[in-house]
């Protein structure tokens, strides 16, 4: 940075006060739409999502652009690229105002998008003006240039009252036009670019400069990026639109009071970037995001009306945020979303000082990506919810995400820098004047730090005991998981009886969202362990499961209760399936080698038992009041029968309360077990990680899809049938299998039981088409529902086969790829691999639990009938059953040798991964 200290002030002041004053000219084209765009709406008709779509699509090129755009401002320099930028930009714009259709204004406001774009040369080209220390405050005043939103609030709808809005795109060109003679005129390339000439120097390649972007830390900049600057776009450009809707404002009121959002979101980034060089960035961000969170919480309570029916009549009141307060509220918002930019920003230079174009492109570009989507998700929201407040409810989550791992991240920096300092720390800070480590001890007794168990005396001597509690632990835990998670299963089976006028795709759908939902937080809490503990995740994510246990018990007593929130409900179901990842990857830390097998059928088997237990169980307690007066009035179906739906959900709120207090008082975690995502992450690399996947979703896939959607087909299919008191069966027989098939696996080798497994998948496939086609002729339901019966038993089978393939791949693949890493080490990082995958190939197979039911629902749609699903997952058994011989069991195969008592390694080398 010598040749920046050289700058003199004053061509530095130039550079920044032209770079900023291009940008709010820019930035007040790039969000031309949230002025123009109501009026275009009204005109052509558009819809609240067709209208996201517009005013988004601008959004879209200034983001994608920014990456490009940086890469060639460190290239070729910012004075070129900014003005090329602005012409090109200002063309699209002029064009703009002689577009007829909708279609023709997409294609215009693509080109309009490229005016966002330079951002990303602003910020390389004014960082490379200023030293370190004082980059954080130029970024900020450069940031700042964000109000060129507010300008277009305040002057855009006088143009369009006064002249129409195709008068407005041509006036806003010319300005830019303008804008970039003057730039070109005032400004000279920056020193570094100079300094590269003069040395004779080729500018750095594209994918050089893409270096960085490997780096975890870069895309969680971005992600906050994504909320400070992409919802403040998206919220700059919707706010009009909602104070209309909302508060029933005119245009010109509407952008007025928006602009009160606008301009503190974007003056006071210098101030945030002031605050950045100052106190910190981190400091900042956590004030920032946790502002945030509060005042969206705010935001989102929709307007309601209660009736509360009290001793002398109803007593109703009404909350809702009148508009001088959301004002207040968006005022508040947009200034910590400012000091959170600059923050974001203060860090890119300083790390990546010589790819600020690319990892500031990039940071941009998702921030920017923000700004497209989020406008599309408010109008696809408004559509499907019809409440207002849902674009607030959305930030709030996103929010919520970032701060928490921004939080963790840190946390976990600091506990590494600090080491064994933290174990010296007593439990509370108020007992820190009176702890002795050397008398109370190190740590939480929990934690357990000599952990062997393939040395057979230890394991004799004390890792069996802890092991075996650990394990009879986790089952009852992972049982209630499975029993939350599909519990819908039987509830929608139930609903049209009690009033609910779903139809028959909809149904399904709330069948299947909860394995959508559960197979996507199984690919999150795969990694959850080694990074918290076994211990405090399964207490939390067993006690997570109490929020859709208690909001199905209330919603399922109104016919009245919007589809919506069975669909919120039937998403946090999920939760429960997500528990299984995390389950299985804690246990198979506690078994030696020899017993992983037996050990992750047990808790796999009797956890899938929850499956089986809910679908018994329900039935049952929703014909009685259970919980007397607390537990709700009954529901009277259609025949005059009883029913308590409500205890659905409730029934399981006592045993997720016990089982959570369990965990936490007897469970361990163990030390040998912590690893970071990054180090896990090695599995992305695996080849086998990814055909486990393909296996593992042909037998747990299959089991928890059928699971999911044969209470419902079985009565769509044959209906005279009251089969709801036989179908328990199946996940029974599923799970029972699993966990008592273990040890043939350990015996005969994971990998040929597999093999068989798919064979007698695909013949009890055909049984079933077999019995749907003569499904009118007596007994064929019982021919169906026994094919069945012998499918959940090869899916049980193949759950505890494939998982046992699992340790055995990694250590054979680990004694190549590790050579000279000694043994014991060599089978750490195996297990550490193999926990990883089997988390990982469990989430990858729980989206059965979606695309099976969801199959049905869409076959019967299209054809009538559910026999085309079945086709599709015949044939998927069979690329299954070729998969495993050919990588595995065959000769030569990885396996083959291994199962049948040869070598410990394959017996010819594996391809290289």
């Amino acid at each position: 940075m010598r040749e920046v200290d050289a700058v003199q002030p004053n061509p530095q002041n130039r550079i920044l006060g032209m770079s900023t004053l291009a940008f709010t000219v820019c930035f007040a084209v790039w969000t031309i739409f949230s002025i123009i765009g109501v009026r275009i709406k009204q005109d052509l008709g558009l819809s609240d999502t067709a209208f996201g779509l517009l005013v988004g699509t601008p959004i879209l090129t200034g983001s994608i652009s920014r990456i490009f755009l940086g890469i060639w401002t460190d290239q070729y320099g910012g004075r070129l690229v900014y003005v090329a930028t602005m012409v090109l930009a200002a063309i699209a714009t002029f064009l703009l105002s002689y577009a007829e259709t909708y279609e023709m204004m997409l294609v215009a406001a693509l080109g309009v998008g490229l005016s966002g774009g330079s951002f990303a040369v602003g910020v390389a080209y004014v960082s490379k003006w200023y030293p370190k220390d004082r980059q954080g405050t130029a970024l900020g005043i450069f940031g700042a240039g964000n109000v060129g939103a507010a300008v277009t609030k305040f002057v855009a709808p006088f143009v369009l009252v006064a002249f129409g809005w195709p008068m407005v795109a041509q006036v806003w060109a010319a300005a830019l036009i303008v804008i970039a003679v003057i730039f070109w005129l005032a400004t000279e390339d920056d020193p570094a670019l100079r300094r590269r000439r003069e040395r004779g120097e080729k500018a750095p390649g594209s994918l050089l400069q893409l270096e960085p972007l490997r780096n975890q830390q870069v895309w969680r900049f971005a992600l906050y990026y994504f909320f400070v600057f992409g919802a403040f776009v998206a919220l700059a450009l919707w706010l009009p639109r909602y104070l209309i809707g909302v508060y029933g404002l005119d245009l010109k009121t509407a952008g007025m009071l928006a602009a009160a959002y606008s301009i503190p979101a974007s003056l006071f980034r210098a101030y945030g970037g002031h605050l950045s060089d100052r106190y910190g960035a981190r400091t900042v961000m956590y004030w920032t995001l946790g502002v945030s969170l509060v005042a969206l919480f705010m935001l989102s309570y929709p307007n309601t009306d209660y009736v509360i029916h009290g001793i002398e009549g109803p007593i109703s009141f009404s909350t809702r945020m009148g508009l001088v307060p959301f004002v207040v509220v968006i005022f508040v918002l947009g200034f910590f979303m400012s000091l959170g930019k600059a923050a974001v920003y203060k860090h890119i230079p300083v790390y990546y000082p010589d790819h600020v174009g690319s990892v500031g492109g990039l940071v941009g570009m998702i921030g920017g990506l923000g700004g497209f989507v989020l406008p599309i998700a408010f109008g696809v929201m408004n559509d499907l919810v019809g409440v207002w407040t849902s674009c607030f409810m959305l930030l709030f989550a996103i929010v919520a995400v970032a701060l928490a791992w921004m939080h963790f991240s840190i946390r976990q920096m600091e506990r590494t820098a600090a080491g064994d300092i933290l174990d010296t720390l007593p439990a509370f800070p108020e007992l820190e004047g009176v702890h002795d480590s050397a008398k109370h001890g190190r740590g939480s007794s929990a934690l357990v730090t000599d952990w062997r168990p393939e040395d057979p005396a230890f394991w004799d001597s004390t890792g069996r005991r802890i092991a075996q509690r650990n394990l009879w632990i986790s089952i009852p835990c992972l049982l209630l998981a499975f029993s939350v998670w599909m519990v819908w299963s039987v509830v929608v089976a139930k609903l049209p009886a009690i009033g609910f006028t779903f139809t028959t795709n909809e149904l399904f759908w709330l069948a299947a969202l909860p394995g959508l939902s559960g197979a996507t937080l199984r690919i999150f809490y795969s990694f959850m362990v080694p990074i918290l503990g076994g211990r405090l995740w399964t207490t939390l994510s067993t006690a997570s499961l109490l929020v859709p246990a208690f909001g199905i018990g209330y919603a399922v007593q109104d016919p009245n209760t919007p589809y919506l929130i069975f669909l919120v409900l039937a998403l946090l179901c999920g939760l429960g399936g997500g528990n299984f990842a995390s389950s299985m990857a804690n246990i198979s830390f506690f078994f030696p080698k020899a017993q992983k097998g037996n050990a992750l059928a047990l808790n796999a088997g009797l956890g899938n038992a929850g499956v089986s237990v809910m679908q018994f169980a329900v039935p049952l307690v929703i014909t009685a009041g259970v919980f007397g007066a607390i537990g709700g009035e009954p529901q009277v179906a259609s025949a005059g029968t009883r029913f308590w739906m409500q205890n659905a959900g409730f029934i399981w709120v006592p045993f997720l309360i016990a089982a959570t207090v369990l965990a936490w008082i007897g469970m361990n975690d163990l030390a040998s077990a912590k690893a970071s995502f990054r180090e896990q992450a090695v599995i992305f690399q695996r080849r086998h990680n990814w055909i486990m996947c393909w296996l593992y979703t042909g037998t747990f896939g299959s089991f928890i899809g059928y699971s999911a959607g044969f209470p419902l087909l079985a009565k769509t299919q044959f209906p005279a049938i009251d089969s709801l008191q036989y179908v328990f069966l199946g996940p029974l027989i599923g799970a029972l299998s699993r966990a008592a098939t273990g040890w043939i696996s350990d015996r005969f080798g994971g990998g040929r039981v597999t093999f068989w497994t798919f064979l007698l998948m695909i013949a009890a496939v055909g049984g079933v088409l077999y019995f749907l086609g003569i499904k009118d002729q007596p007994g064929a339901f019982w021919g169906f529902f026994a094919m069945f019966m012998v499918l959940f038993f090869a899916t049980g089978i193949g759950n505890a086969s494939t998982f046992q393939m699992i340790p055995i791949i990694m250590r054979s693949e680990l004694g190549r790829l590790m050579p000279g890493v000694p043994p014991a080490e060599r089978h750490r990082h195996a297990d550490k691999e193999a926990a990883a995958i089997i988390g990982f190939t469990s989430a990858i197979a729980a989206y059965g639990a979606f695309f099976i039911p969801k199959a049905y629902g869409t076959s019967i749609t299209l054809t009538g009938a559910p026999q085309a699903a079945l086709w599709g997952f015949l044939v998927f058994y069979v690329t299954c059953a070729a998969l495993t011989w050919f990588v595995y069991t065959r000769p030569g195969g990885l396996l083959h040798d291994i199962e049948r008592g040869g070598t410990s390694t394959p017996a010819a080398p594996a391809p290289a991964e």
